[in-house]
């Protein structure tokens, strides 16, 4: 049957209300997906052609046609050849549909327990009698922390973006008209959350990208997503509560948690992000930590029906979820996925987010958006270590962000990421002994490859240093008492976006002749 073909519709048009000041294909994106997760439009309901639901709207086609697209990223729907497009079917097991919405919720259940580790707000200035429990303490002496590597960026070296093309002219200008005349307000003790109109923008931001309905008052600004891990780790975890990390995984998470005295778990990672099943047979866990918008570091996208059943882990147990969405700008095909917080109904979700990413690392500008019961702790947990953020940098971001230059500099940075990522798949040397083949890379800054042997990875990142070319081994991303056998943990991380292409070609020249001969 063709597009064009009427067709029954399945559910009734004139209830979905569009303003046509904004942005239509947005707006048609949202409605549908919050009738799927509020159960309006069930598995398995087949949905209108675009030309039909057009009609039906009096919108133009290429409206839907984004929206829809969006939706089928997101895995809210999928197609059948030759037979249109239906609502996916998820797991009836995960969520039921009446517990799922996409509004932030305003307080907590009174069936869950939400009490900080601290159990009071009234935080003491001295966390020292916290003591290291003593399996932490052994996941440490066994999983040394690896410093990030320090000097200029070289391929291929992991979490550094293009930073090479941000626009430090107009940095510097809009930094230089906040000191010749600072508002001298400023320059006094600040609100341990961060600058409030630095707070307003990022949830405006949030809102139009990621839709995640959070207010400014949600926000806490921190010195970069580290700060903003460790403040979770801090004030979630109790000696000894079980934390479960992604395995293979971002390591100084699980330093940030073992620290705090966690009980690290490592949780297996498939093709589609944290295994739940093996998160449920991991024990109690009062946290979960995981990266679902590019896991780090195999680069899987965590699927719809994988985030539903994460966040009913979290409702029925009532535990944490601390998100990283350390590089979710960096979608190749469409826009990014909404987030775990965009599907959050109870308030179990932390999302931390970074600049670095977008920005530059030496930055150090990031921020959490809480759950409303949990904003006050932290703003006073981190008025504890560091009073408040530097005033400057949080004062410049923010007209950086209303002058437009944000958003401007986020989507020269993902055509450079994409530039950057297919010279690295076009020049790979393809006949390598031992390697796996390349991976389809549609978000983020990096990919894996898998590697046959822990030796011959070793080799392969030796060889590669002796010709200046930055390799990270993925043996390095795993616990150190994982079950999964030596030789299955091994390959190759490879960020692509800190150096040009031209720096990119020479690399993998240089690659090609020693890994090779």
């Amino acid at each position: 049957m063709s597009e064009s073909s009427t067709l029954a519709l399945p559910f009734n048009p004139a209830g979905i209300q569009l303003d046509r000041h904004k942005g239509l294909s947005r707006q048609l994106y949202q409605a549908l997906r919050l009738r799927v997760l509020d159960g309006r439009l069930a598995s398995g309901t087949r949905l209108p052609a675009s030309r039909d639901l057009a009609a039906a709207l009096a919108i133009s086609r290429n409206s839907v046609v984004r929206a829809y697209d969006q939706l089928y990223a997101e895995g809210f729907i999928e197609g059948r050849v030759g037979d249109g497009t239906y609502v996916a079917r998820l797991p009836q097991t995960t969520v039921p549909a009446r517990k799922l919405s996409t509004k932030v919720s305003t307080g907590f259940s009174t069936g869950l327990p939400t009490a900080l580790s601290t159990k009071s707000t009234d935080l003491p200035g001295d966390l020292s009698s916290k003591v290291i429990h003593s399996g932490a303490l052994q996941r440490l002496e066994n999983n040394h922390l690896p410093r990030p590597p320090s000097g200029p960026p070289r391929a291929f070296r992991v979490g550094v973006p293009a930073f090479d093309l941000f626009p430090f002219d107009v940095w510097a200008k809009l930094n230089g008209a906040f000191w010749r005349k600072p508002d001298l307000q400023q320059l006094c003790y600040g609100d341990p959350a961060g600058d409030a109109r630095l707070r307003g923008l990022i949830a405006a931001y949030l809102r139009s990208s990621r839709g995640m309905q959070c207010s400014a008052e949600q926000i806490v600004i921190t010195s970069g997503a580290q700060q903003g891990i460790s403040l979770c780790a801090q004030l979630l975890v109790e000696p000894g509560d079980g934390v479960a990390i992604e395995n293979p995984g971002y390591r100084a998470a699980g330093h940030a948690f073992a620290v705090a005295g966690a009980n690290l778990r490592g949780i297996a990672v498939d093709a589609e992000g944290m295994d739940c099943a093996a998160l449920a047979a991991a024990g109690a866990c009062r946290v979960a930590y995981v990266t679902p918008s590019h896991q780090y570091p195999t680069g899987v996208v965590m699927s719809l029906a994988r985030r539903l059943e994460l966040l009913a882990w979290a409702e029925r147990t009532g535990g944490w979820i601390v998100e990283d969405d350390y590089d979710g700008e960096y979608r190749y095909t469409g826009a990014p996925l909404a987030p775990l917080a965009a599907l959050d109904r109870q308030g179990r979700v932390l999302y931390v987010g970074t600049f670095g990413k977008v920005a530059f690392p030496a930055l150090r500008l990031g921020y959490l958006v809480l759950p409303p019961g949990l904003v006050e702790a932290f703003a006073q947990r981190r008025a504890v270590d560091v009073r408040h953020s530097e005033v400057s940098t949080q004062v410049v971001m923010a007209e950086f962000m209303a002058a437009g230059h944000f958003q401007r500099h986020i989507r020269r940075m993902r055509r450079a990421a994409l530039s950057r990522r297919n010279a690295l798949l076009a020049g790979w040397p393809r006949d390598v002994a031992g390697v796996g083949e390349l991976p389809a890379v549609a978000a983020g800054l990096h990919l894996t490859v898998r590697v046959e042997s822990l030796a011959r990875e070793q080799a392969l990142v030796a060889l590669a240093a002796s010709v200046d070319v930055e390799v990270s081994a993925l043996s390095k991303y795993w616990l150190a008492d994982s079950a999964t056998p030596e030789d299955q943990r091994a390959g190759l991380v490879l960020g692509f976006a800190a150096v040009p292409e031209p720096a990119i070609d020479s690399a993998l020249a240089r690659l090609r002749q020693v890994w090779r001969g």
